[in-house]
């Protein structure tokens, strides 16, 4: 999340050296951990324009530039989860998992607001059937 916070919020391009030092620096008890922090980041930015697109669709009275940028950052997350991953998560984990970021980086209406959303984009996927 922080380093899709960090991307949001500056658009000089880092180096793809300083992002795997940051997350390696991080979580450096588990390169595991380190190595899917950054397949997670990798991903979201692929498929970034495709995860706004679901998401200000799916968010009603809310464009995405407006939205808190760790809220933004933790709706791309969750969606990339539930919608784009190549094994996507059940949503009640993605959504679960989501919130408890919220609750950590976010504001008091964080958890709520992202809860809201995914629940809707995750409802929506399952109404549109396979």
């Amino acid at each position: 999340m922080q380093l899709l916070f960090q991307k949001d919020q500056n658009p000089k391009a880092i180096s793809r050296a300083a992002i795997e030092r940051f997350a390696r620096d991080r979580l450096r008890t588990d390169r595991g951990a380190a190595e899917f922090c950054l397949a997670i980041y990798d991903a979201v930015i692929v498929h970034r324009e495709e995860i706004d697109k679901l998401i200000t669709a799916t968010a009603e009275n809310w464009k995405i530039h407006r939205m808190l940028p760790v809220d933004r950052n933790l709706l791309r997350i969750g969606t990339y989860e539930m919608r784009f991953a190549a094994e996507p998560l059940p949503p009640a984990i993605a959504i679960d998992e989501v919130i408890e970021l919220a609750r950590r980086f976010g504001s008091a209406d964080s958890p709520g607001f992202v809860n809201g959303v995914l629940d809707r984009i995750a409802k929506s996927a399952s109404s549109a059937g396979p």
